[in-house]
């Protein structure tokens, strides 16, 4: 079948033309490993564009979840619980559903922190979900509530977790100081298990519950990815057993 005529040879391009195509093709190839791929996916950014297109971020992230997910991988084969990192990672609407067997708690959230003055209008605004939730007699002989303020330096990760049987309810609500935003793991570990409920990264407030889905510690890490050291505030109101902080 004809489709087209053969190129004569003067029309073939030369082998000057070739290893210039080729170093061309090179030289644009190497430009956009360093000034994309590398900050994008390694946070290396020795040009400076990454920067300045917001590339170097992405990059740092990915490298710092692959670096968690294979330290929680080796933990795990070495039968341990993943120790709680930065947080960054998207994030996973629901932290469980209340058990009709133990009813949620239900008693007035403690008063705001008077300072401030942001972080106490947030937690008294959210610490309505606290507030509104019911609990029967038998539950309420269970229930506590706690407050505890913390103070995160630029870079510091702080852990605080619930002692928890499997099926208690917590509720809660925390907060940052003003203009502050943090990353935060929800997560439970014990007797070799683990599960994560959420990870937001850059918020600065959150409430909800957490249902324990086994025996052991739940509760929250927060890391602060900021350049100021900033303070947070948790209130917990549940059927848990204790609270303490662990980093």
């Amino acid at each position: 079948m004809y489709n087209t005529d053969m190129p004569s040879r003067a029309e073939l391009p030369t082998s000057k033309q070739l290893l210039r195509s080729t170093a061309i093709a090179a030289v644009a190839a190497v430009g956009i490993l360093v000034t994309i791929v590398m900050p994008s996916e390694y946070g290396i950014d020795p040009t400076g564009v990454g920067s300045a297109l917001n590339l170097t971020e992405m990059g740092e992230i990915k490298t710092q979840l692959a670096e968690e997910a294979a330290a929680d991988a080796a933990l795990a084969a070495s039968g341990q619980a993943p120790t709680p990192a930065a947080v960054e990672a998207e994030p996973v609407q629901s932290t469980g559903a209340v058990p009709s067997v133990v009813a949620p708690p239900a008693p007035p959230a403690p008063p705001a922190p008077p300072a401030p003055e942001r972080q106490s209008s947030i937690l008294g605004t959210i610490g309505g979900t606290i507030g509104a939730l019911i609990v029967t007699p038998a539950a309420a002989q269970e229930l506590r509530q706690d407050e505890m303020t913390i103070t995160l330096d630029p870079g510091e990760g702080a852990e605080i977790k619930l002692t928890m049987k499997k099926g208690d309810v917590a509720a809660y609500a925390w907060a940052a100081s003003e203009g502050s935003t943090v990353n935060v793991d929800v997560h439970g570990d014990g007797g070799g298990q683990s599960i994560s409920y959420e990870k937001v990264r850059g918020v600065s407030s959150d409430d909800g519950q957490i249902t324990a889905a086994f025996d052991g510690n739940h509760g929250w890490f927060w890391r602060n990815r900021g350049s100021e050291p900033i303070s947070l505030t948790v209130r917990t109101n549940g059927t848990y057993s204790a609270i303490d902080r662990l980093i």
